[in-house]
C-alpha cells in the first residue's frame, strides 16, 4: 500500500462485476447486465490492473492480446489498451498514471508486445504517457441516390442482403483475407467477433439491428434509422463496417447502400484515403469531417521499429526523448536495406533527427508524416535532408485504418 492508501493489483475474474460497474460510471452509462456481458466477452483479467482505495475499485485499465497490421510486414503482436477509467470522485489522485505505469513497465520488463495502441476518449490525456496520433478517420455523409461517374466497374454478381447466421462465415473469411493487407487493421479472435457483433437495442440509437449485405469478395454491415417529413422519407443509413477485397465489390456495395429505399443520407466512417468520393459524379454530394482513431505507443523503441518494413534504404540516428519510459531515451540508429528490413541499435553518434517518443509513435504506421511533424516544430532536423529521408522511409501505400474501436 502506498502512502496515500491506494493499492494496485492484477484483477481476477471475480472482479468483473466491479470492473464493469466502474466503466459504466466512468463513461456516464447505466450499469446493465449487457454491459457486463460485453466486457466479459473480451475480458483478460490477467492483463488488467485495478487501483483500490481500501476495498473499493476506483481505477482500471486492460490490455487485450491482439495483432495489428504494420507496413510491409503483415500482422504483429499488439497490446491493445482498453477499458481505462477512473471512478468519479477519485480523479486527479494519480490513479490513471499508476495504471499506465503498470502496463508499460510490465510490457518492457516481461518482453511483451513492443507496441501498444488505444482509442482515446479524451485526446489530451494519452500523450502524457507517450502515445502519438498515428491514424485518423473521417465521418462522411453522402446524399442518397448520388450518381457514380461514368465508367465505374461494378461486380458481376448482385449484392445480396442475408441474415446474420448466413452472413457470418462469409464476412469472417473476407475480413481474415483483407485485415493482414490493411495497415492499422486488427486480427479478430472468435471472442472479438462476438464483441463486434454484439447488438443490444440500447446501442442502436433508435436504428434497426445490424443488416448484412454480401458479395463473394466484400460485405457491408449497416443500420437504418427511419425518418419522415412533409416531402417524404429521409431516413439515415449508417454503415458500421464495409470491407471489400476488389474495386468492383467496393463500388457495388456502396451502390447498393446509396440506392436503399426510404433513405436520405448515408453515413460512413472510413479511412482518410477512402476512395468513395472518387466514385461519385459530383464529389460535393459527400461531406466529411475528420477525427482521430489509433494512438500508438512504442514500448521499446528498438523492438518496435524492426517489426515493420520501410520504403527505402536509410541510415538515420534518432535522438529520442521519453519522460515516462526512460529506457527509450537516447540515440537510436535505424538502418534499413533494399527489402525494407531494419536494424536498430543504441549509439553515441549525434542524432540526425530529434523527437519525442510521442512523435515516433505517430509516424510508426505511416499515417503521420515526419515532414508534417517537422513543419509543426515537433521534429528537429539536425542533418540536412534527414526529414525527407525519414518521410520516404516511413511512408505506407495507404493511410492506416482501424475498422473497430476497442
Amino acid at each position: 500500500m502506498s502512502d496515500d492508501g491506494l493499492t494496485l493489483r492484477t484483477l481476477t475474474i471475480g472482479d468483473l462485476p466491479a470492473f464493469a460497474e466502474l466503466l459504466a460510471r466512468a463513461f456516464n452509462l447505466d450499469a446493465t447486465e449487457n454491459l457486463k456481458h460485453r466486457e466479459e466477452l473480451v475480458f483478460e483479467p490477467e492483463r488488467s490492473h485495478g487501483v483500490f482505495d481500501g476495498g473499493e475499485l476506483i481505477g482500471v485499465g486492460e490490455i487485450l492480446t491482439r495483432k495489428i497490421t504494420v507496413p510491409g510486414a503483415g500482422q504483429t503482436p499488439l497490446a491493445a489498451v482498453t477499458s481505462v477509467g477512473v471512478l468519479p470522485g477519485h480523479r486527479r489522485r494519480g490513479v490513471l498514471t499508476r495504471v499506465m505505469r503498470a502496463q508499460l513497465d510490465g510490457l518492457h520488463e516481461d518482453g511483451g508486445e513492443p507496441i501498444a495502441a488505444l482509442w482515446a476518449s479524451e485526446s489530451v490525456i494519452y500523450p502524457r504517457f507517450g502515445y502519438g496520433l498515428a491514424a485518423q478517420f473521417y465521418r462522411a455523409k453522402v446524399r442518397a441516390k448520388a450518381a457514380y461517374r461514368p465508367g465505374v466497374a461494378l461486380h458481376a454478381e448482385r449484392v445480396r442482403e442475408v441474415g446474420r447466421e448466413q452472413a457470418l462465415p462469409l464476412i469472417k473469411a473476407i475480413y481474415e483475407k483483407e485485415a493482414p493487407q490493411r495497415v492499422g487493421a486488427l486480427d479478430r479472435l472468435e471472442s472479438t467477433w462476438e464483441f463486434v457483433l454484439d447488438d443490444p437495442e440500447r446501442r442502436r440509437e433508435g436504428a434497426t439491428a445490424v443488416k448484412f449485405a454480401v458479395l463473394p469478395d466484400g460485405y457491408a454491415m449497416f443500420r437504418v434509422k427511419n425518418d419522415w417529413h412533409e416531402e417524404g422519407p429521409r431516413g439515415t443509413l449508417r454503415v458500421e463496417e464495409l470491407v471489400a477485397t476488389t474495386p468492383e465489390a467496393y463500388a457495388s456495395l456502396h451502390r447498393y447502400l446509396l440506392d436503399y429505399d426510404l433513405i436520405g443520407t448515408i453515413e460512413v466512417y472510413a479511412a482518410l484515403d477512402e476512395p468513395l468520393i472518387h466514385l461519385l459524379a459530383d464529389p460535393r454530394k459527400m461531406t466529411r469531417s475528420a477525427g482521430d482513431s489509433l494512438w500508438v505507443r512504442l514500448v521499446d523503441v528498438d523492438r518496435a521499429l524492426v517489426t515493420r518494413r520501410y520504403g527505402m534504404p536509410v541510415d538515420l540516428v534518432f535522438g529520442v526523448r521519453d519522460a515516462f519510459c526512460p529506457w527509450n531515451t537516447g540515440n537510436w540508429r535505424l538502418v534499413t536495406d533494399a527489402d525494407g528490413n531494419a536494424e536498430v541499435t543504441r549509439v553515441e553518434d549525434a542524432p540526425d533527427l530529434e523527437l519525442d517518443v510521442i512523435d515516433l509513435g505517430a509516424i510508426f504506421l505511416g499515417g503521420t508524416r515526419p515532414s508534417t511533424l517537422a513543419a509543426a516544430g515537433r521534429i528537429e532536423e539536425r542533418t540536412a535532408g534527414a526529414v525527407s529521408r525519414a518521410t520516404a522511409a516511413f511512408a505506407s501505400d495507404r493511410e492506416p485504418s482501424c475498422l473497430e474501436s476497442f
